[in-house]
């Protein structure tokens, strides 16, 4: 049996999105076996045009990009 570990990073915080890659490991390997990512781009649920992220939501993804960052993971995806 194989078990996986799955990394999650912020790669970018900007106005009105937010890049997110996610790296898949076998247990105890630091190389990942696979690598994929997407752009979540906050939406203005009237004009459907791309709205500046929330003050509270920015905070909560500010301490995850910061953490990302201050950990090394960039390294490890």
């Amino acid at each position: 049996m194989v078990i996986l570990e799955l990394g999650l990073r912020i790669n970018k915080l900007g106005t009105s999105s937010v890049t997110y890659e996610v790296g898949v490991f076998e247990e105890g390997n630091d190389a990942p076996a696979a690598v994929g990512g997407y752009t979540h781009v906050f939406v203005d649920s009237e004009t459907r045009k791309s709205a500046p992220i929330e003050k509270e939501t920015r905070l909560g993804l500010q301490k995850l990009f910061d953490d990302t960052n201050s950990l090394g993971l960039s390294a490890k995806l």
